[in-house]
């Protein structure tokens, strides 16, 4: 049976609008959602729309479907579920406007090697190496060392591990029985240099990307804690970089947004090997975080664009079918 809802009408003032924030779900990112969603929330309650929170489950469709029934749906899911096409799928089935990217956009930046074989084919630089069983990682280097080893279908630096050089052993937790990332793992050759991103807005004239981040973690990798702790990292914007290079990954983040086939809002994050200046696009984030420390607000910020700006261009934007 057919679940009626209204069509879209994104031109409506978001005051006349219900708007369901999906936050929290299912995945290791689920800390990260729940704040995304409530900055998301509050930033909308502050505009006069009408929210409702959702802590995604296994139920959504029967929540949204039955008990809800927004206007427009929010996601601010990260990670395994809720960013990988799987919830974009079930509200292209309940036919609920929606903002990000849609189900195959999804489902092919959450594939890390998969979505290097396109952004390869679009002429974008990405890393080498590629996916390996995991307990064979475990028990030796499977490529030269300095590598780093990362899920195949993770996000927010989730279980990754750099190895720095061949006297290191290698990392016994991919093997071990309670390793919950898959039995694939990426492992790619590490790029010394500077850790830059660049946050790419899907405009009706075509992707735009806002500016360039460098960004140094306090205490030595970009991991989980160097990205969401308060004072865990140093954000430089617009990035201290040569003309060229600056240029570039704004074009190239560009060009990856449109060759994923991307929505709405989008972040490439990449390595810059300033020594052999050398550029490379490490993945696309479809639903980058709306936390406090998130990089995607601060570039908005720096361009003009209120925290709230964004949160109402994301509303706006949506669609479905995306």
């Amino acid at each position: 049976m057919e679940v009626g809802f209204p069509e879209p009408r994104m031109n409506r003032p978001l005051s006349d609008l219900h708007v369901a924030v999906l936050m929290g779900g299912l995945s290791a990112e689920r800390e990260v959602s729940l704040n995304s969603g409530e900055g998301c929330a509050r930033a909308l309650e502050a505009q006069g729309a009408r929210v409702s929170r959702i802590d995604a489950g296994r139920d959504l469709a029967n929540v949204l479907g039955g008990l809800i029934r927004p206007d427009v749906v929010l996601n601010c899911l990260h990670g395994a579920w809720g960013e990988d096409g799987c919830v974009q799928g079930v509200l292209e089935t309940l036919r609920i406007p929606y903002t990000h990217s849609g189900v195959l956009a999804s489902a092919l930046a959450m594939d890390k090697e998969k979505s290097k074989s396109v952004l390869r084919a679009a002429g974008v630089r990405v890393p080498g190496g590629g996916l390996f069983d995991r307990r064979e990682v475990a028990r030796g280097h499977v490529i030269t060392p300095p590598y780093v080893i990362k899920p195949n279908a993770e996000g927010s630096s989730v279980g990754v591990y750099l190895v720095r050089s061949a006297d290191e052993s290698p990392v016994a937790a991919v093997g071990a029985d309670g390793w919950t990332y898959g039995e694939q793992v990426v492992v790619e050759p590490y790029i010394a240099g500077k850790e830059l991103c660049v946050a790419v807005l899907g405009e009706a004239t075509g992707p735009r990307a806002l500016t360039v981040t460098d960004i140094t973690p306090t205490k030595g990798f970009y991991d989980y804690e160097a990205k969401y702790t308060p004072g865990g990292s140093v954000h430089v914007l617009p990035a201290a970089l040569p003309a060229h290079v600056f240029e570039a990954a704004l074009r190239e983040a560009e060009r990856a947004h449109a060759a994923m086939g991307c929505r709405g809002v989008s972040r490439s994050d990449f390595r810059y090997d300033d020594v052999n200046d050398d550029l490379v696009l490490l993945e696309v984030n479809t639903q980058p975080g709306m936390t406090s420390t998130s990089l995607v607000p601060e570039q908005a910020a720096h361009v003009g664009m209120s925290y709230e700006d964004l949160v109402r261009w994301m509303v706006e934007d949506a669609s479905c079918p995306r």
